[in-house]
């Protein structure tokens, strides 16, 4: 059949839209970046399908390009005349998930909540045409329910925490210990039509599912709504946000100083996290939530908000369980920031907004040139380009440095900029660590490398005994048992050639044998690393930076490695000193998102993606997702390499569409011809999401 009947089956023509967040393109050309369509937030250039160009391969490619235009010249005219009496090209032809219906549900508005059992899912799989709400003649003028404290914390005066723990002070935003820090609202139901997450469970984490927040009761406490901000963003009081804002009250934000009320938060509770505890009582670890930013960083507005909720509701509503940081990357190489404590503080001042200068740590790349000095040979292949030392290929030197300068905590978080979350960060934070810490060892790196999707495989207990079972009957080729590594991944992954490892890790041997452990060994062990993508194995797709491996011998077979797309995680002490310790000792480093993971895989340290809920724009049959993201056909074919244009319209991805589009909608905000002021207010209302990990966030 030809390429022109295939395109006259397109069954996008069978559909009426004209919502898209993006010219996709066409099969011929599905490995070039897609170009952005109207209001597109997010960046083109970080599509990883070939990597960045060194200046030396663009000078390259330039000279080629401007001889072959020069040989084609001369047959431009006759070509010219041709085209002229030749047909309109056909559209391109579209990804097959395009076809699929577009959810709506997650633009009903808080007129149209009601309790989440009541609520009718939207999702049909592809099987039938998903519902729609009808909007009935009239709708309550405001919520049909009251909005709640959202309180996720231990009850710490109750006495069965403190049977086992210190006593918790409250911690308050100023130094006479007035203003208390805010509480965060939301509503105990969701809209009556709503679609599930397609992959990741709110149950599987102990996370609440029933609750859902609009813009105002979840940043209201942080700004949002002020009597400046109403101005600059149009937000409006209709529909029940006065009466989410006067149960938050009005917090003055102008003399915060968010370093010292953190300092003075652990001070009151440094009890509770002291090596050495009392008979009967338990230490609390420690965590450092570190924000990843740069010089000349644009702080808008709603950065800010997020930022406060941030150290609000870590660190301070915690009793100091938590302290935020951020970890200045100083782009300009020539300030001397090592040297000079007046130059330090001024390039503080004049990239960071005030009221975070004391959380404010600096870096520079030629800093980490002395920290980690070359050589650091036997690349296998540098795709990208540039030096070991450039944030692009070593973002993960900058963690490891600042693990090393403050020892105290038990785990650092690596958190980017653009990332946002509807929920609460403390729920989100502490329910992944808990359920990290619940996971047995046994067939973890095969669940690590899976998406779990609830439709297909049920329970997350189900999916732990499926891949089990299909262990027994997966066969890796005898020549790919070193770039994989052994099936199944059972302690420390050393003995492939070259390999030159320090030694694992105290802990990190099994017990007993894969088949006598009853899926015990691990349970109640911290997760040295936490993703949310999943780890999956580098040598079956074609991701571009599967090769860029550094310090092994370069003429033996690459090492097995391991990969999680984003490089947001948590990370234990031992995972951060282990890594730090092989770079600096045996000069081995890899791509920053295969560093870490392909770490642990070596010295048996324990890793796990989180299935956190993820949802998409359309109803995607759910065997064919299946397919695609845990079956695909070929390594090209893989979502993590050629394929990844299948997470375009995912809430979460380094390249997705939609979590943006859904974030600015959840604001208010006009998206593709869509929503806005006037259509909230005439509509149901503002949106109310339930708790959703939104990145990228490239405009809000």
């Amino acid at each position: 059949m030809s390429s022109l009947r295939l395109r006259d089956l397109n069954p996008l023509r069978l559909l009426h839209t004209n919502f898209s967040y993006q010219s996709l393109p066409n099969s011929e050309s599905r490995t070039a970046s897609p170009s952005g369509s109207k209001r597109r937030k997010w960046s083109t250039d970080k599509l990883r399908i070939g990597g960045r160009l060194s200046l030396t391969k663009m000078l390259t490619l330039a000279i080629v390009a401007f001889v072959c235009l020069a040989l084609m010249a001369g047959g431009g005219y006759r070509r010219h005349v041709q085209i002229k009496n030749e047909p309109a090209p056909e559209p391109p032809v579209p990804f097959l998930w395009q076809a699929y219906s577009r959810l709506d549900g997650y633009y009903n508005g808080i007129r149209t909540l009601v309790n989440y059992h009541d609520v009718k899912t939207e999702n049909r799989y592809n099987a039938s045409a998903p519902p729609r709400y009808e909007k009935p003649k009239s709708l309550p003028s405001e919520p049909p329910m009251e909005p709640i404290k959202y309180d996720p914390y231990p009850d710490y005066k109750s006495p069965e925490y403190l049977k086992n723990h210190h006593e918790v002070h409250e911690c308050y935003l100023d130094n006479e210990d007035t203003i208390s820090p805010p509480d965060v609202y939301a509503y105990p139901g969701v809209p009556e039509i709503y679609p599930e997450p397609f992959y990741g469970s709110y149950s599987t984490l102990g996370m609440r599912d029933d609750v859902c927040f609009e813009r105002f009761g979840r940043l209201g406490a942080y700004g949002y709504g002020d009597a400046a901000n109403q101005k600059k963003h149009g937000v409006g009081e209709k529909g029940g946000s006065k009466k989410v804002l006067d149960k938050i009250g009005y917090t003055d934000y102008s003399k915060v100083n968010w370093g010292q009320a953190q300092e003075r938060c652990y001070e009151k509770n440094k009890a509770r996290f002291a090596k050495e505890q009392p008979e009967g009582k338990e230490r609390v670890k420690r965590h450092a939530y570190v924000l990843r930013t740069w010089t000349g960083f644009k702080y808008t507005d709603h950065h800010i908000m997020t930022l406060r909720a941030q150290i609000n509701e870590l660190a301070l509503k915690s009793g100091g369980e938590y302290d935020v940081h951020f970890l200045v990357h100083v782009k300009d190489d020539s300030i001397p920031i090592w040297a000079d404590e007046a130059i330090y503080q001024k390039t503080i001042e004049e990239n960071v907004p005030e009221e975070f200068w004391g959380l404010a740590t600096l870096w520079s790349e030629k800093q980490m040139e002395m920290y980690y000095p070359d050589p650091f040979p036997d690349n296998f292949i540098n795709m990208a380009g540039s030096s070991i030392h450039g944030v692009y290929r070593s973002a993960h030197f900058a963690i490891q440095w600042f693990s090393q300068q403050f020892k105290e905590y038990d785990f650092v978080w690596n958190w980017e900029m653009d990332l946002r979350y509807t929920g609460h960060y403390y729920e989100f934070n502490n329910r992944i660590g808990e359920w990290g810490k619940d996971q047995p060892r046994k067939g973890l790196w095969e669940r690590n490398e899976r998406f779990y999707i609830p439709g297909v495989h049920g329970t997350y207990e189900n999916f732990t005994k499926f891949v089990g079972e299909e262990m027994k009957t997966r066969d890796i080729p005898e020549n790919d048992k070193i770039a994989q590594g052994p099936h199944p991944v059972w302690g420390p992954v050393n003995s492939f050639p070259n390999n030159g490892l320090l030694p694992a890790p105290e802990g990190t041997k099994p017990p007993t044998s894969y088949d006598r452990d009853n899926y015990s060994w691990g349970v109640g062990e911290d997760a040295d690393i936490l993703t949310f993508n999943p780890i999956f194995d580098p040598s079956k797709t074609n991701w571009v930076f599967r090769e860029d491996v550094t310090g092994y011998d370069n003429t033996l077979p690459v090492p097995p490695r391991r990969v999680a797309i984003i490089t947001v995680a948590r990370l234990s002490r031992r995972m951060l000193d282990t890594m730090h310790e092989e770079t600096w000792r045996m000069r081995h480093s890899m791509f920053p998102e295969m560093w870490p993971p392909s770490v642990a895989l070596h010295h048996g340290l324990k890793a796990a993606y989180v299935p956190h809920p993820v949802y998409f724009d359309r109803d995607w049959d759910l065997d064919y997702m299946n397919q695609v993201f845990n079956y695909p056909e070929s390594k090209e074919a893989s979502t993590f390499g050629w394929g990844e244009h299948n997470m375009l319209g995912s809430s979460f991805y380094y390249n997705a569409g939609f979590s943006g589009a859904l974030w600015r909608r959840w604001l208010g905000k006009e998206e593709n011809g869509e929503g806005g002021k006037k259509e909230e207010e005439n509509g149901t209302g503002r949106m109310c999401l339930r708790p959703v990990l939104h990145h990228p966030i490239k405009g809000e």
